[in-house]
């Protein structure tokens, strides 16, 4: 009894830690003056931030309605910062219910026992040693998020990879960190990931996915690190590797097969058609609605016991689908107040004037502290890049290292802010909490931020 609740207090709901950063934002909304830059659609106009007077009088704490507007601002009153959490959620409403439907497609595939199946066979392949299996996994998950920009689509297989390393008597944050860890060094370095490239690029007049060579030498620095670093974590948390694991060498039935290969597929269709046919958020959830009814065909399972399956799937990721919405509202309550561009004009301004080298690495910190309000990739991309590219030309640092500066501060912060619904998201799956991570994780972010220093500097030194 006292264990149990000994871990029930050193464990924070995630949900706590984003109302908290909630109420940190509308407090801001009273102190950070307000202002705003000028955009065409989504895409920032550079030198245009102005600021907009406002009253930080707290008259309207528990008003219904914010008055802000063009002229004058606000700060966010109590009641419409709670009213930001459903608006979020009907503003990632998209996401959320991919996140759901994906939950419940994999929740089929788990209980017609495809991906055991799948789990006993790459442990097999490796003859049950845990080390290269670890570094087979994370090049995978690795290679999906550089390539294809996969990142949500892995929630549901951290639940699977905490209870691979649980049964290889690992620590659960070491099969958390497989795919985080992963998924993570892959954004960073984005060989042709879609989702920020084709923002940032054509911003700066670049083809996108163009500088791929060299971005791709960034992926193999990032992941090689990454890697050593879970497997030196692996080693201190006691993990004895001549202990003896037991796996059932067996081959796949035909029907897990089958499943396996049409789950593989699909995702590459998937990945073909987003890019060939632009499908967004409601195309997708459709399209794995489809491939749920195909994979219920081909496990045989009666279709009551397959809906059963679906729902039961979607129950496991629902924590992390409202965690989705939460963390918009931080967004949302940002912009109410006005102090989003704020901020960003103030992290701008650290950059100053100081020579190539200099100004890349400011970019690079600038982007860093960025993440902690605009976790979103694409989000940040559309803010800050028209920002960075004059900047990077005034000060002569190379097109395709100021995408690199941009991409390395966004990916490196998100593998620890607690504003990412996504970290978040995978957080809950897993149970584990934010602050367990942010201790586990924390010197491979400082190595990282030092990596992403000397390649940027050395980017910048060969013109590239």
């Amino acid at each position: 009894m006292t264990t149990t609740h000994t871990d029930k207090k050193r464990t924070v709901n995630p949900i706590i830690i984003l109302m908290g950063i909630l109420f940190i934002a509308m407090a801001l909304t009273y102190i950070v003056d307000s202002g705003q830059y000028q955009r065409e659609g989504k895409i920032v106009v550079p030198n245009s931030y102005q600021e907009i007077e406002k009253d930080p009088s707290v008259s309207d704490l528990f008003s219904t309605s914010n008055k802000t507007g063009d002229d004058f601002a606000y700060p966010v009153s109590l009641t419409d910062t709670l009213m930001s959490i459903p608006e979020g959620l009907e503003k990632g409403s998209g996401l959320i219910f991919m996140v759901l439907i994906i939950g419940g497609v994999f929740g089929i595939l788990t209980t017609a026992g495809a991906i055991d199946a799948g789990l006993e066979r790459m442990m097999s392949m490796v003859k049950g040693n845990a080390y290269l299996l670890i570094i087979f996994l994370m090049l995978l998950f690795s290679a999906g998020s550089t390539f294809l920009g996969l990142a949500s689509e892995y929630l549901i297989v951290i639940p699977l990879m905490v209870a691979m390393a649980t049964r290889l008597g690992m620590q659960p944050i070491i099969g958390f960190a497989i795919v985080t860890v992963a998924v993570k060094a892959g954004y960073l370095s984005s060989v042709t990931n879609p989702l920020p490239l084709t923002i940032a690029q054509p911003l700066l007049d670049l083809q996108i996915f163009s500088g791929a060579k060299l971005r791709f030498f960034y992926y193999l620095v990032f992941v090689t690190i990454g890697i050593s670093f879970v497997l030196v974590m692996l080693k201190r948390t006691g993990f004895d590797s001549n202990k003896p694991i037991e796996f059932e060498a067996k081959s796949l039935s035909v029907r897990h097969s089958l499943m396996l290969i049409t789950l593989v597929a699909s995702i590459a269709f998937l990945v073909y058609a987003s890019n060939e046919w632009q499908w967004k958020h409601h195309a997708i959830s459709a399209y794995y609605i489809g491939v749920s009814l195909l994979l219920t065909l081909i496990s045989g399972m009666h279709a009551s016991d397959a809906a059963d399956a679906f729902v039961g799937g979607m129950r496991k990721v629902l924590l992390a689908s409202f965690l989705i919405g939460v963390a918009t509202a931080v967004a949302i309550t940002l912009k109410k107040g006005y102090i989003l561009d704020t901020v960003v004009y103030s992290l701008m301004q650290l950059i100053g004037e100081g020579g190539a080298t200099v100004s890349v690495i400011g970019m690079f910190v600038s982007q860093l502290l960025l993440d902690f309000l605009i976790p979103s990739t694409s989000g940040q991309a559309a803010v800050s890049m028209p920002i960075l590219g004059p900047i990077g030309q005034l000060s002569g640092v190379p097109p395709q290292t100021t995408v690199a500066a941009f991409l390395f501060g966004n990916g490196i912060t998100n593998i620890i802010t607690p504003t990412s619904g996504t970290l978040l998201a995978y957080l809950a799956t897993a149970r584990i909490g934010w602050w367990q991570w942010a201790k586990f994780v924390a010197p491979l972010w400082l190595i990282y931020i030092f990596v992403a220093i000397i390649l940027l500097a050395i980017s910048v030194q060969l013109g590239a």
